[in-house]
């Protein structure tokens, strides 16, 4: 359990780092909210991958991190609304 709970959120750091290198503009975003959204990119990709039957690794990987920069767009809209602390 621990081996595959590691795997996942290396994944998860690798796909966050990709989505954060396509995704244009500064990103304010920690190293650990980083790996949470890539983790969860790939969560939301794997789910949407096998829905729409992709099996291709490659592919299943592409629709993560599309995935992981739409939960960067999602996470910067949801930031910048909080009025900032002085």
């Amino acid at each position: 359990m621990f081996d595959g709970l590691l795997m996942y959120l290396v994944g998860g750091a690798v796909i966050g780092i990709l989505a954060r290198f396509f995704k244009p503009g500064a990103d304010p975003v920690g190293w650990i909210m980083t790996i949470v959204l890539g983790a969860l990119g790939a969560l939301a990709g794997g789910y949407i991958a096998g829905m729409l039957g992709v099996g291709n690794r490659i592919l299943v990987w592409v629709i993560a991190i599309v995935a992981a920069i739409v939960l960067l767009f999602l996470w910067e809209a949801i930031r910048g609304k909080r009025p900032r602390a002085a």
